[in-house]
Formats: C-alpha cells, structure tokens, sequence
C-alpha cells in the first residue's frame, strides 16, 4: 500500500500502453511501504523477483532495489516512472529471504526498507547515485565496446575523478545521462560513489592460456617462429607449455594464472601482451572468492563420552518431535561436540548449517575446530569482514548449493541459504544476539528459529545458563529438552570464593587497587604455578570517572547526558555513546584550579596494574578498544592459548564460550555493575555472565578451578546462586518474579522510544502520546519515563513501556502504533519527532 507522500516520490511519467509489466520493488529507505516501478520494453523478461534493479527515487537519486513482485496490472492514478537498469541476470535474493524480511519487518515493528538496508553487504547496494567515479578495476570488453556517449562519460569521470551526475550532464552537454550511468554501472565501468558507504570491488585473478589446442602442431610450430628473434617471448612461451603440461599430467584445468606465469619467468606483464597481441595466447579475468581452507582436513568427529552420545540420541529423538531443542549443558560439558556430530550428520545428507555465535571473538577458535572435521565445507561470516568479503561469501551461497556449514554472528541470517538442514544457536542467552542502535531491532536467537522454520529445518538451542524465556518454554513443552549435567573427562566445576569488600575494608586489608588482597595473592600462585588467569571487569577505558577534587566538577559529553571515560593510550576523554572525544584538561573549567583527577578502573588501567602487580607475567587485553579488527581477536585469543600469556584482562568479551586449557583462576572485580543495572533483566543477565565467566576456569580434569567474585553485596539472591552454581534454583526464583510483576515470558515487552533535539517538545509529547496509547491499549501502558541515558547525541530521550499478551497479533499491535504515529506527525513542531520501537528488549 502506498500513501500519498509516498506516491509522488515514485511517480513521473503517465502510464501509457499495453502488454507491460510492473515491479514492486524494496528500497533501502525507512519507509511503511513497497513501490510499483514500470518495466521499460527493453528490460522485459530480464527482471525477476529477487533481483536487483537500479530505480530513481525522489529528486534526481538512484537506488538499487529489491523486486518483490511483478504484475501486468498498472496502478490506479498513478504516474509511474521506469526502471532503469537490471543489475542481475538472476534473483540476489531467495523467496524464503523475503518471507524473512517481511516477518522482521512485522514483529519487529520496522519497514521492511530496513531490513533490507541491515540484511545486504553494502557492496550489493547502490544507496546514493549523487556521485560516480571510475571502477579501478575495470577493463573493456572487447567483444561488446562502449558506445560514443558512455566512452565519451567514461573519459569525463576519469578526467575528473568523483563527479556528480548533475555536474556530469553539464560538463559533456549530454542529457539525460543517468541511464547511461547505469549502464556503465552495470558494466563494471563507473562505481556510484558514496563516501559512507563501503564499496564492493571483486578480487579477479588474470588467467592465461594457449589460444589455440595443445595438439595443433601446425599452430604451434607458427607461434615458435613468430617469436623467433624475440628470446623473452619464446622464454614465456616455453614456460607457459610446460606448466600447462604440468597440469593437464595433473589432471587439473589446463590454464595457468598469470601471476604464477611471471613469478617462474622473472617477466614482466608486457611480454605476456605482446604474445596476446600475436594472437599465440589468450588472457582471461575471472572473480575468484576470498576464502579457502588450505589445510588438511581429517574428517574425523571428536569422540563422545557415554554422557555425550546419550545427549546426542536424545536431541535426534527430540527432532522427531519439536523443531526446536535446548541443550541445557554445564560450562566445558562438550556441547561442541555435539554441534559438530550434528553438523556431520546435515552435511551428509547433502545439507547446510548455520553456526550461530554471539561474538566475533568466538569464531576464531570454533573455525579451526571444524575445519580440523569439515575443510573447506567450512564459511566464516560476520561484520569484521570488510564488504568485498561479505559480498564474495554471498555469492558463493547464492551459486553453490553444496553442502557447507556458515560460523557467523547475528547479520549471517540473512545471506541466501538453498538448503538449511539445521540452526545452532550457542550461548543463545546472550545479549549479543539482540541488535540494539538501528532497526531492525532483532534478536537473532528468535529469528533463527523463524528462519530455520521456513526452511523446514531444526533448531538446537545451547547453552549453560538459558534465558529465562527458552527454559520456560522447554519446561512448558513447545521445545524439546536435553540436559548434559557432568563437564568433559570429569573435569569438576570450579570453586567459587566470594569476597565481601566492604568488610575488606573494614578490616584494612584493601590493597589500595581494585583486586583485594585475596585475589592477588592468588592471581601470583596461579602464575608462579604455570598456569593463566582471567580478571572480568566490565568497564573498559582506563578510568571511568575524571572529577575535580576541589569543586567535584565532572566532565560531561556536549552531545550525551554521560560523564566521559578517560582512555589513556589515546590521552582523551572518550563518550562510549557517540564515540565523541575531548582533551583532558589541565585546569578545572568551573572552579579554574589544577585539580583535575582520573578515578576508578577500566580494562585499560587494570592491564597496567596487572603489568606491575604479578613481576614478569604477560598481560593481554580483550575489549571493544584492542579488538575493533577481525585480526585484533584471532592474535589476543592465539597467543593466550598458546601460553604466550598468563593474564587476560577484559570485558564481557572474556565470558562468552572461549575454550583456554590453561585457565585455573578467574577473578571478578565489581559484580555489583552487573547487579544493580535498573532493569527486570538485570539479575539474569548478571548469574548468567557470572556463571559464564566462572566457566572458563578449570576446564580440564587435571586442573582444578576457582573463581574469586568481589562484591559489596555477598548476601544478594544471584551472588547465593552464583555459589552453588544453581541455575535450576535462580530460575525458579527468577520465574516467580517475572510471573508476579507480568514480565516476559508472561507478557511480551515493546518499548516505545520518542527523542527530539527539544528536552520541551519530547517531554510534553511523550506524556500524551502516553495518554493515547492507554486510550488504546488501557492498563497495558506505562510511563513515560525518562531512561538511564537521557539524552544521546544531542537527542533527549523518553521511554513508553507496553506490555501486551503473548499471542495479541503483531500485525494488529503495529497498525495502532502506526496510526498513532501519524495522529501525532501531522502537528508541524512534532515532524522532526522520532519514534522507534524496541520489541523484547534485551
């Protein structure tokens, strides 16, 4: 459906004829709503569903498109504009891919535009033709050469270098060029270019081959004497027969690259022309993927305990009934294991899967432990690729069908699968799985089984500590349950000791860092023994508080209601909201004196204490400042396992799934951050990276572990848990407090979010927008109220809370938000208002 806004963006030309076709296509814009472009009579039976298609779209811009339909029924008074070029000779897109949108789009109360702008790699997509250049890597076909207008574009773009089209047009004199443009696009020849956005190059490999058959001794002997007299010409020619000879005794492809040409030879790229330009050789270019495993696979699976094998029959069983499991294993149980036996017993049958993990850092080692089994059948994917891999690993699913299995984080959903036999969702409580700062606000833990019951595949759930709402379910019967409640090889759960601080203090044994005197004496023993520890504080930087001693002036973001976080290796003060970055003063702004300070502890600052605390132990750091590169966590996660270290500091990072053999002591510096977070999830979230963070120590039979836990409140429910390593017991008491207070999984919880750059405006609009939703919705509402953050990037926030039955429509829930947003958009001060919506937040 389409109002009347959007209408005219899309319309230009009257609709005129018969016999045409119509696209309803997807644009990478937030919009409620699809838009129907003609078909020219040039394009028709070139476009399909799925496919991608360069439209134009409000003044003068250019978008690539997703077709999601096709009619031969023009729209009512409509003026419809025409499609201007196809990109693909076939869908980029699979029609389940599109179910999937659609039902992002639906539950997770976005548009289906931005779903689409989430699910492509940028290289796929054309979101701004404001500006052209020239493709670096493009090289004239000689068989369909430009014609005068594009060669004549093409030499003004590459005169000019980035130029827009407008300016283009005026340059040349040539009109309507865009058509053209997009033709060059779709050659290969110009890249629209967007300084925001990363574009896709392809990585070609340069093929070289004899032009005529290896047999032809006519031929041949002709080529020798054309190159008589010229001794780097025959020098090639000799090398090239022989590598090709080489090859065809191989029984491999009889072509040669030309890199590998030059390197035997020591010649240079001229001399391989000049043979092309005697028509002895023939050159070739051909897209090549990135990725490929260049080790040697086994192909044989880990071995199972008797505990193990048992699971695993239990989780086939489970499939015969449910299409969802949960594997409730303790921490080093082996659910590994199990994945990659299940794993094998997909790819068998000629099928693919999906690996879910929650965090980059985790595929690093997972990666090395299936390509051990499984090779090349093995694709990793995740948002640390740059777009020209994403883009490559796309492709390579869109083409092959063969069996495979994807290791990636939450954006692997969305690439083009043919046939998913199975979904792995490890750790699937983690946060990580839910995206947070742009729609679409998924959580992909709930996506995957939406995915995986569209292709009629499975959905293993894995973890040592559920979420709340997928062991309700699993007790509650609507998935299949399978607990593993002994560690491998008999390794024993590790002892948790907890340290009361302030009775540290109390006593004067506070050892004036943030360890106690207890956790340091340990970390030195571990050490002195050989072994690793792993100290967890969640706050990253060097100190989260800069303050004035003498006035207690704080340092605060311009643009966010937050205190800055002081990072020394940088020198700055850094907002961990906007990324905003500020000079440390030397002077007091408010009270004028020299009394600026730098108090309390991030990783940055922990690291620099465990470099002086523990003598000659090697200290590394895993946070969001040393791993912003996918090679930033392969180094950290290798060198610690391999021994190169004994002290790992870090964030949250540290508690998600890492296997470290030599890991007997972890150390928790503050639990009571993770505590006391004002939210119904806090004391969850906080058992369960506890207990996930306790996991990593003494994973090994011969190794005891212990875990040293420091806290201001030893006598709080998840702290007792915690002790025992009772998650039976947490979540009984956890059920009962989300039943009393109606809090998921009883209810389902969608925030309403409204900002403006007016604190006056989104205070007074919140509280009737609030008003009119309980018009609607009565007692199910409540706020609005003013969040932690009140203010992020100039934009000052309100919060609206809606709690709605389990099985109310999503569709009906979305219609009533939408017609309230648009009740409220019509009051001019208002227009700039955003409203967005978080559906089972995190």
């Amino acid at each position: 459906m389409h109002d009347a806004k959007e209408k005219s963006d899309a319309t230009v030309r009257p609709y005129a004829g018969a016999g045409l076709m119509y696209a309803e296509v997807i644009l990478p814009l937030p919009l409620g709503a699809t838009f129907t472009y003609r078909i020219p009579q040039e394009l028709d039976g070139k476009v399909s569903i799925g496919s991608r298609i360069i439209v134009p779209f409000g003044r003068k811009k250019l978008y690539t498109a997703i077709v999601c339909g096709l009619s031969p029924i023009a729209p009512e008074d409509m003026q419809i504009k025409d499609v201007m070029t196809v990109l693909d000779p076939w869908p980029i897109v699979r029609h389940p891919q599109l179910r999937l949108w659609e039902w992002i789009g639906e539950y997770y109360l976005c548009s289906i535009g931005d779903v689409m702008k989430a699910a492509l790699p940028a290289g796929l997509k054309v979101e701004s033709e404001t500006f052209v250049e020239v493709n670096p890597d493009y090289e004239e076909d000689t068989s369909a050469r430009l014609t005068e207008t594009e060669a004549v574009l093409l030499q003004t773009v590459d005169h000019h270098g980035r130029i827009s089209v407008a300016d283009l047009e005026h340059r040349t004199g040539i009109t309507r060029t865009t058509q053209t443009v997009a033709r060059l696009v779709e050659r290969g020849a110009l890249m629209i270019s967007e300084k925001l956005v990363e574009r896709y190059r392809a990585k070609r490999e340069t093929i070289v081959s004899l032009a005529f058959p290896h047999d032809d001794t006519t031929s041949m002997h002709r080529a020798f004497d054309s190159v008589r007299g010229a001794p780097k010409q025959e020098q090639l020619l000799i090398a090239l027969i022989d590598m090709l000879n080489k090859k065809r005794h191989e029984g491999r492809d009889p072509e040669v690259l030309r890199a590998d040409l030059l390197t035997s030879t020591g010649l240079s790229t001229a001399i391989v022309s000049a043979l092309s330009a005697k028509g002895i050789i023939r050159i070739t270019t051909r897209e090549v993927n990135r990725f490929g495993f260049t080790g040697v696979a086994t192909g044989t699976l880990p071995s199972l305990t008797d505990h193990q094998a048992e699971a695993l029959d239990r989780i086939h069983l489970g499939f015969l009934k449910r299409d969802v499991v949960l594997l409730h294993g303790v921490t080093s149980s082996g659910k590994t294991e199990l994945y990659i036996h299940l794993i094998d017993f997909v790819l068998r049958k000629g099928e693919q899967a999906l690996y879910l993990v929650p965090e980059i850092a985790l595929t690093t080692q997972l990666t090395r432990r299936l390509q051990k089994v499984f090779g090349d059948k093995v694709v990793i994917y995740h948002s640390k690729f740059s777009d020209n891999e994403r883009v490559d690993i796309w492709k390579k699913l869109l083409h092959d069908n063969s069996p495979c299995v994807v290791i990636g984080a939450r954006s692997s959903l969305f690439l083009p699968y043919s046939r998913l036999g199975i979904v792995i969702v490890d750790e699937e409580h983690e946060s990580s799985y839910k995206q947070y700062d742009q729609a679409p606000r998924y959580n992909a833990r709930d996506t995957a089984i939406v995915l995986a019951s569209m292709h009629g595949a499975k959905t293993l759930l894995g973890s040592a500590t559920p979420a709340v709402e997928t062991y309700y379910k699993a007790l509650s019967g609507r998935y299949g349950l399978v607990e593993l409640t002994e560690r491998y090889e008999g390794a024993r759960l590790p002892d948790i000791e907890i340290i009361d601080m302030l009775d540290e203090k109390k006593r004067g044994r506070s050892s004036g860092s943030p360890l106690s005197m207890r956790l340091l004496r340990l970390t030195r023993e571990t050490v002195d023994h050989g072994r690793q520890a792993i100290l967890f504080h969640n706050r990253r930087g060097f100190a989260p508080v800069v303050m004035c001693k003498q006035c207690a002036y704080v340092p605060k973001c311009q643009y966010c209601d937050v205190s800055l976080t002081y990072h020394r290796r940088q020198d700055e003060m850094v907002c961990h909201y906007c990324g905003a970055t500020y000079k440390l003063p030397t002077i007091c702004p408010s009270c004028k004196e020299p009394a600026i300070e730098v108090f309390g502890y991030g990783t940055e600052r922990l690291e620099d204490i465990a470099d002086g605390a523990f003598g000659d132990a090697k200290v590394l750091r895993m946070d969001l400042d040393t791993t912003r590169n996918k090679d930033g966590y392969d180094k950290i996660i290798t060198d610690f396992s391999a021994g190169k270290a004994q002290i790992l500091v870090g964030t949250q990072m540290v508690t998600k799934g890492l296997d470290f053999a030599g890991v007997s002591l972890v150390g928790v510096l503050n639990a009571d951050t993770l505590i006391n977070f004002p939210d119904f999830r806090s004391a969850e979230r906080a058992f369960n990276m506890l207990e996930q963070v306790a996991g990593r120590a003494g994973r090994r039979d011969d190794m005891p572990g212990r875990v040293v836990v420091q806290t201001t409140r030893p006598d709080h429910p998840v702290i007792n848990f915690l002790r025992e390593h009772d998650y039976k017991g947490f979540y009984a008491h956890e059920i009962e407090e989300r039943r009393l207070y109606s809090y998921p999984p009883f209810t389902r919880v969608i925030n309403i979010y409204l900002k403006h750059r007016d604190l006056s405006v989104v205070a007074d609009a919140s509280v009737r927008y609030t008003r009119r939703l309980q018009e609607l919705f009565g007692n199910r509402v409540f706020g609005p109220e003013e969040p932690h953050v009140s203010r992020i990037q100039s934009l000052y926030i309100r919060k609206i809370m809606l709690k709605i039955e389990t099985e109310a429509s999503m569709r009906k829930v979305k219609t009533i938000l939408r017609n309230v947003y648009e009740e409220f958009m019509v009051e001019k001060s208002l227009r700039s208002m955003i409203v967005y919506y978080d559906v089972d937040p995190n």
